[in-house]
């Protein structure tokens, strides 16, 4: 490998490719972004960062920004056209990541943010102004050209991997090639941002802190969409009605007029107002070797969850730590096989969920929007499937093969006290795997070898309870306890992405988890060091 070449290249400047730009870069990755636009793209898209990809922000350099850009999520109330709850969703409840299920933000104002926060790690470079035009690979390394759309100046760039976070037209996905999974939805929606005017509130425009209207008359969308500088912006979003044309709903008086019921001149500032094609579709390839895809260069969805943006940063997530081991030569290329293993079911569902609070909204009919509430108040409506958690990948599984239970799911984020210092279990513990115990000792447990393998994988070891030993840890509001008590388990062990690998309902069990995810890591093309793999040569 030459001396001195880029770690990864990061197409897109979006905000999953800032995520992923600083997941890398406190990593200490060279990391370079090459991007079309020289600057951000000003105006809202997004307006939701759910509790797990808030963990990871926090995470990762903006623990201390994120307060200032986030306000916590309110009832997700859907209404019929005589404003009859249909069904809510509970985004204010406190989440297993310790705060609200759902924030909302002001994309511009996170974005820059995150910008700020990329600026200041040294080993990432960004080069905007300059689009991909094309992409190689070979055995060792992939290449990047750019092109300047204003000056027509060219350079290219080499590095070990390129990830593509270069939206739904992605270059990067059509150099992997691959198909689109068209899974069936699409719908033209009017997206309006305004900016509430000094001294207006919802209260006084009655209108619900985050809602859909269900009226055949004109589907409504009503959501918060940020706060900035003590500003609150507000999102309509109107879906476009058989016979009409996107030029007529983006004519400005006819933003007016679809507001008149809601707001006027007097309550409100229009920030920007455009048609929206709404549509689910996801990527058949996510990765070619050194290439790979992620957010919206890999799938897209319905904004109905609000999980667009935060679907693409779990890509991301889930790609750095896999990354950071290759990289660290402690894995081969092989770990790069479970990312769309993992991400694409898990986006499928999330997809699903969109589709289905879509399919509530998108009625134009007033016949079947009657049969849609009557359905709803005779609860003959399948309830909404659970959030999805990970199927398929680095998870344990019982001798037949079958996940075990447990698996999959994302670890709470809790309060500790350690070594004299009280905070959030990730400041205190560390990034990377991490090792629960709530009754017994590794080192007591576990042969030489597998010691040996946990320790050169760098996994955090945390006691429970257990005064003594160097690595205890006080669970300070019980919840991480009772986690594992509700999943009877003894111990667990945890991914550096936060989802459980698996537990061990006893002591006893301690030493065959560990050897099953040992065996599933080496399987997985990570390196375990040399005791372990001369102890495996003799089995």
């Amino acid at each position: 490998m030459t001396e001195g070449m880029i770690d990864v290249i990061i197409v897109g400047y979006g905000p999953v490719s800032q995520a992923l730009a600083l997941m890398l870069g406190h990593q200490g990755r060279k990391v370079a972004v090459c991007e079309r636009w020289s600057e951000r793209y000003p105006l809202p898209r997004a307006v939701c960062v759910d509790h797990e990809l808030y963990r990871v922000l926090a995470a990762n350099g903006m623990q201390a920004m994120l307060p200032a850009v986030t306000q916590r999520g309110p009832l997700y109330q859907w209404f019929n056209a005589d404003w009859k709850e249909l069904l809510v969703i509970d985004w204010s409840q406190d989440s297993i990541s310790g705060g609200p299920e759902v924030n909302f933000v002001h994309q511009p104002t996170l974005e820059e943010s995150m910008d700020m926060a990329v600026a200041a790690l040294p080993t990432v470079a960004l080069h905007l102004g300059y689009e991909a035009v094309s992409i190689e690979q070979d055995a060792q390394s992939a290449t990047v050209h750019l092109r300047s759309p204003e000056t027509g100046a060219e350079k290219a760039l080499t590095a070990r991997y390129i990830v593509g976070c270069d939206g739904a037209n992605s270059l990067v996905r059509a150099t992997i090639g691959g198909e689109r999974e068209d899974k069936g939805f699409e719908a033209d929606w009017l997206v309006i941002d305004v900016l509430l005017k000094e001294g207006v509130t919802i209260e006084q425009l009655g209108i619900p802190a985050a809602g859909q209207y269900c009226n055949p008359v004109r589907p409504t969308t009503i959501v918060p969409a940020g706060v900035r500088a003590g500003r609150v912006f507000r999102r309509w979003e109107f879906m476009r009605l058989p016979g009409e044309t996107n030029e007529e709903l983006e004519a400005e008086a006819k933003v007016w007029e679809l507001l008149k019921p809601w707001a006027g001149p007097d309550d409100i500032e229009l920030v920007r107002h455009k048609v929206y094609n709404f549509r689910s579709l996801m990527a058949t390839k996510w990765r070619d070797r050194r290439l790979m895809v992620a957010g919206d260069a890999a799938h897209v969805m319905p904004p109905f969850m609000g999980q667009g943006m935060c679907a693409g940063m779990r890509d991301a997530w889930n790609l750095a730590w896999r990354l950071g081991l290759i990289l660290d030569d402690k894995a081969d290329d092989r770990l790069l096989d479970g990312y769309q293993l993992e991400r694409k079911p898990h986006v499928d569902q999330i997809v699903d969920m969109s589709i289905f609070l879509g399919k509530i909204i998108c009625v134009p009919d007033e016949v079947h929007a009657a049969e849609r509430d009557a359905a709803f108040f005779s609860g003959n409506v399948p309830p909404m499937p659970d959030f999805p958690q990970l199927t398929d990948g680095l998870l344990h599984r019982d001798p037949s093969g079958q996940l075990s239970p447990g698996a999959g799911l994302l670890s709470p984020h809790v309060s500790i006290s350690r070594a004299g210092a009280t905070g959030r279990f990730d400041d205190l513990v560390g990034k990377g795997f991490a090792l629960v115990c709530a009754s017994s000792t590794p080192d007591d447990l576990l042969d030489p070898a597998s010691l040996e393998a946990l320790e050169h994988l760098g996994v955090n070891v945390v006691l429970l309870d257990q005064p003594e030993a160097p690595q205890n840890a006080v669970d300070v509001d019980g919840r991480l306890c009772r986690f594992m008590q509700d999943h009877h388990w003894q111990a667990m062990l945890v991914r550096p992405d936060y989802y459980v690998y698996g537990g061990a309902a006893s002591a006893d069990d301690l030493p065959s988890l560990a050897a099953d995810f040992l065996a599933d890591l080496r399987a997985a093309g990570v390196k375990l060091g040399e005791t372990y793999l001369e102890l495996e040569a003799t089995k």
